[in-house]
């Protein structure tokens, strides 16, 4: 972070602001990563994983980026059949990508960026074709729009063969998720978003089936092998070199993350989204026409993405609020110039959030 921007004023929807402590923690001195040093450091983060994931399976930990395991997911659970991807904005697109780059028969269902997918509509459609996977992105990062995983795993649980493979990248630690109660066959999740770390590091739950499966597949790769991750991973260890300092950071997190208590986190976040829909009523009353850009009912607790009036000018204002000592986001791809994005996530507060709305109230007028 910039020595010029405060803490408590980086609002980016990823990475997001880290606390220093956490950010501390990683100038620890280095420890080898076959000894016992490496296992009892991750014996110590195990549980606040499992914590965060609402789980009792192992926790993957992986030294990349979250899209890194959005490929995993693809080489691990996918065998050859085809692939639905629902997408609803650019990075529920990107899993599409993945799985076609990959060398998969993908059919992207697309709905309007901002609006979710249907589970009834699921259902039919897994009822007339046969799929290896469906892909998902549970907190759609572009335009702040919130599937209903619970529905959509409810649904896709009744086909045994077809298994859900979900992006939570900014759900799992601000939107309340319980993985074994709903079931999906692989989640995760990066780093850098409402978990509140640095970026480097993904973490993914697979289920035993797609383990199972994971077994079976071929031309998979070496580096994002699950079933090589989960054998050293139990043991608490690493097929190749980890990031020792972002691990003493994870350590420290899962530490401030306990003390918290996931249903805290949870509501935290629940309350600052409220205040930020709030202010946008607010702005309207003062007759600044903003929107929330996602439908009513299906909006992330984590990122806001604010409508602009008249669908332009949104870099002015996201410049404006850099030039106050604040960061926000841009829209993202095509909303770039009609909309505005609000990282509420991580370890920010309603305090904190209240400071930044009114510079953004400055900056629209």
């Amino acid at each position: 972070m910039s020595e010029s921007l405060k803490y408590g004023r980086f609002f980016l929807p990823g990475p997001t602001e880290v606390h220093p402590d956490v950010l501390h923690a990683q100038t620890q001195a280095m420890i080898g990563h076959r000894g016992p040093d490496i296992v009892d450091l991750m014996k110590s983060i195990e549980p606040g994983l499992q914590d965060l994931f609402q789980t009792s399976r192992p926790v993957i930990v992986s030294t990349s980026s979250a899209s890194g395991l959005m490929e995993a997911a693809i080489r691990n659970g996918v065998l050859g059949g085809k692939v639905l991807s629902l997408v609803n904005g650019a990075f529920s697109s990107r899993f599409a990508k993945i799985a076609t780059a990959c060398g998969h028969d993908v059919e992207r269902w697309e709905v309007e960026w901002g609006t979710v997918h249907s589970p009834d509509e699921l259902d039919e459609r897994l009822g007339n074709e046969d799929y290896d996977a469906v892909t998902l992105s549970q907190s759609e990062t572009s335009t702040g729009a919130l599937q209903d995983l619970e529905s959509i795993a409810g649904v896709v649980g009744n086909y045994e063969r077809t298994f859900l493979l979900v992006d939570s990248v900014t759900g799992i630690g601000g939107a309340e998720t319980h993985t074994d109660e709903w079931g999906p066959d692989f989640i995760l999740t990066g780093s850098q978003k409402a978990v509140a770390l640095p970026p480097g590091l993904a973490f993914g739950v697979a289920s035993e089936a797609l383990m199972d499966r994971s077994a079976q597949a071929t031309n998979k790769g070496w580096y994002f092998d699950l079933v090589e991750l989960m054998e050293l991973g139990v043991k608490f260890q690493s097929p190749a070199t980890p990031a020792v300092s972002l691990l003493y950071a994870l350590q420290t997190q899962m530490e401030r993350i306990a003390r918290e208590g996931m249903k805290a986190r949870w509501q935290r976040h629940l309350d600052m989204q409220g205040r930020t829909f709030e202010w946008v009523r607010e702005m309207n009353s003062a007759g600044i026409d903003l929107d929330v850009f996602a439908a009513e009912g299906h909006r992330s607790p984590t990122v806001t993405c604010v409508a602009m009036p008249g669908g332009d000018g949104a870099p002015e204002v996201v410049s404006r609020v850099r030039d106050a000592g604040w960061v926000i986001g841009g829209g993202y791809g095509k909303l770039s110039n009609s909309t505005f994005r609000i990282g509420h996530m991580g370890d920010h507060t309603v305090e904190e959030l209240d400071g930044l709305l009114d510079v953004i109230a400055g900056a629209l007028t």
